[in-house]
Parts: structure tokens; C-alpha cells; sequence
């Protein structure tokens, strides 16, 4: 919907400085701006008109004056929260969802968080008390970050606007940087830049006295204790995803859908109200990366406008800088790039689109979550002997069962870091040049596992995803690539009510008969072709495996990966024998060098340093 950003703390300079902040952040709410500004606050904003275009602007104030808030993203139930509100003598100015928190918060302080439901990150002032609250929605759909300088606390929805503050010395954090070459996005608390924080998912904080205390309001644990039919799961299933459909298509202005050839974002189009659906595929490749046609099909199938994109390979690359730029973060998800095009599509036609995020967390949907049931009986062997003939297999790059008999042998905590896991622990401090102390992808993970000690270990997994993967890759690049587009993107599978029936899904339900998602999937039977319901899981597909093997590609990322960047952070000997392993054929190693390439560029940009190839 918009963007914030600001700082608490007597300042000088405080327009200019809040001014600077907000200009970088004008792809977030190109409609209008305005600024809050006392002694001892300057709050942001840059607005994308939704709901409530004539009156809806921000910062808002409540009327005493005491309080003033600032907020991205849509609240769906505001009309009710609004209407009692009112019934307890609260007067309000507009008909916008952002006057529901300033007087929620008057009302209910903490315990707002427990009625609210949408995606949000805001904050909001006391300028009577001098408190600050910040909040940042369930499952981090908003970003929120922030850092403290000479005691001031400043914020924004982009790390960019931090970077403006002029206390701040930009400097990398190459902790940050070890940890993403196992994960292939930025798992940490801090950021990539030394001391800017990201608020985690379903936390509120308060700075007081110079310090940040965080809180946790919300944890998307799993509780399987659904003992239902099939057909009374898919009754409840399609009601509560209907539901939450249409609570997501409240706009003033128009909605659009994402439309892949996969079942999610197909569901949700299916059940919409409104006609546009948008994807992108890749020019000159095999259907392998090109889903255009599915999409088009299923589309005239429903009656739908239907809108694609065709990206060339130029494009593509070009588009790599920009698209960093606008993540803040490196991301080694190739996909990223493709979500930027279809949103840019998006953008010439709609304000608001839907998506399909989610879908796969809440309802057991990554093919990785059957590896539980191909391992379950090769498991029953001594783990001594597994762990053996793992070993045994590590120094057997071309066995076949190779990967099967080196995951075999570690338990699901030991094997399992999420969706990516790029380099393990002694390979990524292999490649580096100045390894940190930064502790292992297991280690890092270890407390969640503890939280879900008593789950079978495909619901480990999806907690483990839940928690990490799903707001460090899905919903980062989901954020940042349509609101570089001015687009707000609605994800309706990440709401509190579908959760509240996901989470207690029995696994039978999530993965049954090697398919996955099973009950999502026969619900999604009622509205869509069964060709649809059924297609396997595959993502924006990216031809980068392709283009990195020939002659082309091959070229021009080995420049890359001996550049003086890559020199600085990297052995670049170590960098190219996987280049050259992958173009041989010997291995796959596109996934592992593209993300060192995306750092590579995410650097070029935020820390200006030039390429020697």
C-alpha cells in the first residue's frame, strides 16, 4: 500500500533528513507524501491510494493530537474492528483501515495484535508518554526495519531509506553474507548492513531508554489434530479460502491476479471477482520454462483477460542490478528477477494484484516434504551404518543414490535448512576468503527444531520453512518486486483464519500417496480442471541451468566470477571449477553460482566498487 520511514530523537535538520528518506521510496507510494514532525519525531510517508482515496492519507493523528501512526499494508476486517470502535465512543476522521490501528491501540494497547487481521508493518507514536510500538504482521508479508544511532531510532519499510540517515556508516556484514551462501537469502535478525535489524514476523517492539524490546505475539506452530473425512476437510477447506478470497479483493480500485500454471495462484483466481490474470515465461526456451500457454488456457477457461510477458535473455540480465536494488538484501532465488517482469505487466493494468504465497507452507506443498516417507524405510537400518555408507558416498560424486544415501544418513535436523541449501557449512567457508565465526545452518536452526520436537518430520520441515524461508525468500521478493512497481500484492493462502485450519491438518492430509498438498489440491478439484489440481509443483521456472552452460553464459559470468569483487570475498579458483564442473556437465552447480553472482551484483550496487573483467 505504501511506504514509512522516520526517526525518533531529537535531530537536527529533521525535514531534510526525513525528506531524503522518503524520495528513495517513492516506488512504494507514488501518489502523494506527507510528514509528521515535532521536537522529538519525524514520521514518513509515501502513499499508493487503495482504500479511501480522498481521505486515507498518512501520517495520521488521533484526534486529542497525542498520537500519530504510520502504516504499510491493509487491514481486512477494519470495517468491524471500525464499527466497534466506534460503539465505544472513538471518533473517526476517514473511512480508511489505517484509522483502525491509531484508535485499535488507543483501546486495546498490545492486544490489537490479537483482533487485526491483514498483513501490516506499522508504528506508532506517543508523543505524550514518548513511546514507541511497532508492529510487523503473522508472517512477515510487511517489512519492518530498523537500527539506533547516538540513541536516535530510525525505520523505514526499506533499508534503502536507512542508508539516507546521515549517522548511519554503511558497512557489510559478513556474517550475513556466510550464512545466505548456505541459505540463499538473508536469515539473520541483522541485515547484510552492520547494524540494521529486520522485526521478525508476528513481533511487536518498544524502544525505551536507548534499547529495542522485541516481543512475540505470534507463532505459526502446527497442532496436526484434525480427525475429519476428506470431505469434511475440503467443505471446511474451500469455505475458509473462499472467504479469506474475497476479504482480500476489498480495494477501492482495481484487482488483478498473478496466474501461474500452478494450482495456487489458480485457485485463487478461480475464486476472485476480478477479470485480469498476469504471468511471464521465457523466450526461445523449451515449455520446461515457459508456462504462458498453461496460464492462457486455464484463464479462457474461467473467462478471464489474461495478460504475458515473454522475457528474452538480455532482459533478464539486464534486469539483475535492478531488481537488487530493489531487494536491499541479495537473493540467490533466481525467480526474483521473473517476479519483477510480471509485476512491472501487472502495474500498466492494475494497482492490487493476488497471489499464491503460502500455499505450499501452510498445506504441506514442496516435493521435499515426501523425502520423509522415500527415507522412512531405508532408515530402519543402524544409523552407524548410515552414516557409513554416507560417507562413503560423499567422495563418490558420479554414484547413482548417491544423494539419496548421504541424506539417509542424517536425521531431518541435520539434513534440512529450508527450501535452499546452496553450500554446506565447510564447503561455504572453503569458497570464502576470510571465513567468520559464524555458527552452522544447524546451529542456527537448532531452537526451532526444539520448538517441534514432537512432530512427525515433514511437519518439521514445514515449521522450519514457516519460519524462515517463507519471510526470508517468498515474502521478500514478493514485497520488494511489485511495490518496485507501485503494486500492492495480496496474498490471501497468509491469513489468520486459513491458518487456524491449516495448522491443524493432519499430515495424511498435507502429503498422501507421494502427491503433495493432497487435501489443498481436492479442494481445489471444485473449481478447477483436474490437469490444474494436479500439476506438480514447479515454481517460476528460470532457464539459468541452460544459459550457464553455454558458450554465452559460461563467458560472461567466469568475468564475473574473477572480478574484483569476487576477489575480495572469495577464492575464485573454487569459484570457477564449479563453473566449469557445471558446463562440463560433471555436476549442477547453477543454483551455487548464481548466488555468489547475485552477491556479486547486490555489492557492485550498494558499495560501488567496479568490475575488473
Amino acid at each position: 500500500m505504501c511506504g514509512i520511514c522516520g526517526f525518533i530523537g531529537k535531530v537536527q535538520n529533521q525535514d531534510e533528513i526525513l525528506t531524503n528518506m522518503m524520495k528513495v521510496i517513492v516506488h512504494r507510494g507514488p501518489d502523494s507524501a506527507d510528514k509528521y514532525i515535532t521536537e522529538e519525531a519525524a514520521l514518513g510517508f509515501r502513499r499508493l491510494s487503495i482504500i479511501d482515496l480522498k481521505n486515507g492519507s498518512q501520517p495520521m493523528v488521533n484526534e486529542t493530537g497525542e498520537m500519530a501512526l504510520v502504516f504499510n499494508g491493509e487491514i481486512y476486517n477494519f470495517q468491524e474492528l471500525r464499527k466497534e470502535l466506534i460503539e465505544k465512543g472513538h471518533i473517526f476522521k476517514t473511512n480508511a483501515d489505517s484509522e483502525v490501528l491509531l484508535h485499535g491501540y488507543e483501546e486495546w494497547g498490545e492486544k490489537l495484535l490479537d483482533r487485526v487481521r491483514g498483513m501490516f508493518a506499522f508504528l506508532i507514536w506517543d508523543n505524550v508518554k514518548k513511546e514507541i510500538f511497532a508492529a510487523r504482521d503473522f508472517f512477515g508479508i510487511k517489512p519492518f526495519y530498523y537500527t539506533v544511532v547516538d540513541g536516535v531510532f530510525v525505520f523505514g519499510s526499506e533499508i534503502k531509506s536507512l542508508l539516507e540517515y546521515p549517522g548511519y556508516k554503511k558497512e557489510l556484514n559478513e556474517v550475513a553474507l556466510e550464512h545466505y551462501l548456505s541459505f540463499q537469502y538473508s536469515v539473520l535478525n541483522e541485515t547484510f548492513f552492520k547494524g540494521i535489524y529486520k522485526l521478525d514476523p508476528g513481533h511487536f517492539l518498544r524502544f525505551e531508554n536507548g534499547k529495542v524490546h522485541k516481543t512475540q505475539y505470534f507463532d505459526p506452530s502446527l497442532e496436526p489434530k484434525l480427525n475429519l473425512s476428506d470431505e469434511e476437510l475440503i467443505k471446511k477447506l474451500d469455505d475458509v479460502i473462499q472467504e479469506s478470497v474475497n476479504a482480500h479483493m476489498i480495494a477501492d480500485v482495481e484487482v488483478g491476479g498473478f496466474l501461474s500454471s500452478g494450482v495456487d495462484s489458480s485457485l485463487v483466481v478461480s475464486e476472485f471477482s476480478a477479470k485480469k490474470t498476469f504471468t511471464v515465461g521465457f523466450i526461445s526456451e523449451t515449455s520446461k520454462y515457459n508456462e504462458a500457454s498453461y496460464a492462457k488456457e486455464l484463464a479462457d477457461h474461467l473467462g478471464l483477460e489474461h495478460y504475458a510477458k515473454l522475457i528474452s535473455r538480455e532482459e533478464y540480465w539486464d534486469a539483475i542490478p535492478k531488481v537488487m536494488y530493489h531487494l536491499d538484501e541479495p537473493s540467490g532465488d533466481p525467480s526474483a528477477i521473473a517476479l519483477y517482469f510480471v509485476a512491472q505487466e501487472a502495474a500498466k493494468k492494475v494497482k492490487v494484484v493476488t497471489s499464491g504465497e503460502g500455499a505450499d507452507e501452510l498445506f504441506g506443498g514442496y516435493n521435499i516434504y515426501l523425502e520423509p516417507d522415500s527415507l522412512k524405510y531405508y532408515q530402519m537400518l543402524p544409523r552407524g551404518i548410515r552414516k557409513r555408507l554416507g560417507a562413503w558416498a560423499k567422495n563418490r560424486p558420479h554414484i547413482k543414490g548417491r544423494n539419496f544415501l548421504i541424506r539417509g544418513g542424517k536425521t531431518v535436523e541435520e539434513r534440512f535448512i529450508g527450501n535452499a541449501n546452496m553450500f554446506s557449512y565447510e564447503d561455504r567457508r572453503k569458497i570464502l576468503k576470510h571465513p567468520t565465526s559464524a555458527p552452522s545452518p544447524q546451529e542456527v536452526l537448532k531452537s526451532c527444531y526444539a520448538k517441534v520436537s514432537n512432530l512427525d518430520d515433514a511437519s518439521k520441515m514445514q515449521y522450519i520453512d514457516l519460519k524462515n524461508w517463507l519471510p526470508g525468500d517468498i515474502l521478500q521478493k514478493a514485497d520488494k518486486m511489485s511495490m518496485a512497481h507501485s503494486l500492492e500484492l495480496r496474498v490471501p493462502f497468509l491469513d489468520k483464519e486459513v491458518f487456524a485450519l491449516a495448522r491443524q491438518l493432519q499430515p495424511k492430509a498435507k502429503q498422501r500417496k507421494r502427491v503433495t498438498k493432497y487435501i489443498f489440491r481436492k479442494t481445489a478439484e471444485l473449481h478447477l480442471p483436474q490437469k490444474t489440481s494436479e500439476k506438480k509443483k514447479l515454481g517460476f521456472p528460470v532457464p539459468i541451468r541452460v544459459w550457464l552452460a553455454d558458450e554465452e553464459g559460461y563467458n560472461l559470468m567466469k568475468g564475473e566470477l574473477q572480478c574484483d569483487i569476487a576477489k575480495k570475498f572469495f577464492n575464485t579458483d573454487e569459484l570457477i571449477k564449479l563453473l566449469d564442473d557445471h558446463k562440463a556437465g560433471k555436476d549442477d552447480n547453477s543454483r551455487r553460482i548464481w548466488v555468489v553472482y547475485a552477491f556479486i551484483v547486490w555489492y557492485r550496487v550498494f558499495f560501488g566498487e567496479k568490475t575488473a573483467a
